[in-house]
């Protein structure tokens, strides 16, 4: 049993808190987000937020350093895991595979063509199970990750600290 236990340690070390700052500032910044989308939503009776632009103001506004956060993974992984979402639902319907599909190949079209953004991991679902037409592409999809980015640009340049985007393609 000690041997089974030990394959299982590991040096590495749990990473530290972000600072009560920090927390607050990144919250205040996907609030903003969310808020303008859906806002904007209501204002102009036109969906532009969907589930998945929750997870990205998280990493927009939390890890903004990180590369799954950067303006290509954001707007280009949202646009690839949606287009294979509409794919699928178009071929094989809101079958299970057709679920599996989505996900397994959007995620390997993000790591392939290093757009890898995680909550865009989630579209094919929502597309599918929603029964989402191509016009969902534009909106939510490419209009509301388009809206987070820029807020998330503007937002978090008005620290000091923090410096979005590390690059941009």
């Amino acid at each position: 049993m000690k041997r089974y236990i030990a394959k299982f340690k590991t040096t590495e070390v749990s990473p530290k808190s972000a600072t009560s700052q920090h927390s607050i500032y990144s919250g205040i910044g996907g609030m903003i987000a969310i808020g303008v989308i859906a806002y904007m939503t209501k204002e102009l009776s036109m969906p532009l937020i969907m589930a998945p632009f929750g997870a990205t103001c998280v990493l927009a506004f939390g890890v903004p350093d990180s590369p799954l956060a950067q303006p290509r993974n954001i707007i280009g992984g949202h646009l690839l895991a949606s287009i294979v979402g509409l794919l699928c639902l178009t071929l094989f319907g809101t079958e299970w595979y057709s679920l599996a599909i989505g996900v397994g190949a959007a995620i390997g079209l993000m790591l392939v063509t290093k757009t890898t953004h995680p909550p865009a991991g989630a579209d094919p679902l929502v597309i599918i199970l929603g029964g989402a037409s191509w016009p969902f592409l534009i909106n939510p999809v490419l209009t509301g990750a388009v809206i987070i980015t820029v807020i998330a640009l503007l937002f978090n340049n008005i620290s000091k600290v923090r410096k979005y985007p590390k690059y941009w393609w």
